[in-house]
């Protein structure tokens, strides 16, 4: 492999303790990027999440996608052998992860002073509901806790109607961008200062960072933010519209766009109308827009409505809304790389969810699958010194 086609994490080792969505998703993103990630879970059962949609007998799909790419032991940490066992492997790592409840690690014995008092270059990073400090820290939470919680629910759902959750477990996707970008920054400041850092990453703090400036705007002018469907609630149009055999997404934020989009539907005069003149007109009128705009659009396909709208006609911002089932064979995504598929040993193939992070001079990560459970035990462990006879002792213990 030529220096040009190295990972741009090659050579970065971490130690993986964390388990379920948004910790794995951040480890798989490093892992994607060409770090070494050890998998560390609990011996006999491992990861919650190996357990879910699948084929009959088979490792969960969602597990096979947010632990691809990664190496797994198994190590019980709750006993004396497991700690030194972890002990020994932070001393040749880079970075330890983990998303317990706040103060697990440290009831064991393994909090942050402990571990960087083994390797003082190991950045800990640990993501919990709450984060490790305030009056909330140590509670349990869910994606939908922290969505609740982080004030992202507060402004979802339709007008006057009840709080929404937003789908896909996006607070746990968002609080797992976080950790990955979290680890990196840290990881650059030990290489910078030779200083390794704490990371103490709270979901409910990572959802209220993306609740759109809600909290700055009432501050300011005491405007709150309210749950207005799918429209935005400082312009218009901008929503997913029914057509006659799906729906459309239109979102136009310009004067200009505005203008072309009232011209392609044959309402030219409203592009110069007083009242929709401006963002702060048309958002005060937006009932009345989305609703010009949606009885257009209601008598067509939504073939018509983008060959209308669409980049050859009046080249405003539109798109089918799609199901993540109907990507498969899309061919945008197709031809970013975002489908990959995978021969797997017994599932035969495996699709996943690409990295979306497109570099220019970068080779893929060196593992394409997810791990079976503890496939990785005699190699790393190897690593250690430990010999058959030793593994064989840990095993009937439990310990691994």
């Amino acid at each position: 492999m030529s220096e040009k086609e190295l990972p741009l994490l090659g050579g970065i080792r971490i130690l993986d303790l964390t388990r379920v969505v948004a910790g794995p998703f951040a480890t798989a993103l490093l892992a994607d990027l060409g770090a070494e990630v050890i998998k560390v879970e609990r011996p006999g059962t491992g990861d919650d999440y190996r357990y879910g949609p699948s084929p009959k007998g088979e490792t969960s799909l969602s597990f096979q996608n947010t632990n691809r790419g990664k190496r797994s032991i198994t190590l019980d940490i709750r006993q004396p052998e497991g700690r030194e066992v972890l002990l020994r492997l932070a001393e040749n790592a880079d970075a330890l992860v983990e998303n317990f409840r706040a103060g697990f690690l440290d009831k064991h014995g393994l909090g942050a002073p402990v571990l960087q008092a083994r390797n003082p270059r190991l950045v800990v990073a640990s993501l919990s509901g709450f984060g490790q400090t305030g009056p909330r820290a140590g509670e349990g939470s869910y994606d939908i806790v922290a969505q609740a919680a982080g004030g992202l629910m507060g402004i979802t759902g339709q007008e006057g109607g009840a709080p929404l959750r937003s789908g896909g477990a996006l607070a746990d996707f968002v609080g797992g961008l976080y950790l990955a970008v979290g680890l990196l920054a840290g990881l650059r400041d030990r290489d910078r200062t030779g200083r390794a850092q704490v990371l103490d990453l709270s979901n409910q703090d990572a959802i209220f960072a993306i609740t759109d400036s809600a909290a700055s705007i009432f501050a300011s002018i005491g405007v709150p933010m309210e749950p207005v469907g799918n429209q935005h609630p400082f312009t218009a149009p901008y929503d997913a519209f029914p057509t006659t055999d799906g729906h459309v997404a239109i979102g136009s934020a310009s004067n200009k766009l505005f203008r072309q989009l009232m011209l392609a539907i044959g309402r030219p005069e409203l592009g110069s109308d007083e009242r929709f003149r401006s963002h702060r007109g048309r958002a005060s009128g937006r009932k009345e827009i989305n609703a010009i705009v949606a009885g257009w659009v209601a008598t067509r396909s939504c073939d018509e409505v983008l060959a209308a709208l669409g980049p050859a006609a009046a080249d405003v911002p539109c798109s089918r809304v799609a199901s993540p089932h109907e990507l498969l064979l899309d061919e945008q995504l197709t031809a970013r790389g975002m489908i990959e598929r995978h021969a797997h040993p017994t599932l035969g193939e495996v699709v996943f969810h690409g990295n979306p992070l497109r570099f220019s001079a970068s080779s893929p990560r060196e593992r394409a699958l997810a791990p079976d459970l503890g496939q990785d035990n005699a190699a790393v462990f190897a690593e250690l010194g430990l010999g058959a006879k030793e593994l064989e002792e840990l095993s009937e213990k439990k310990v691994i």
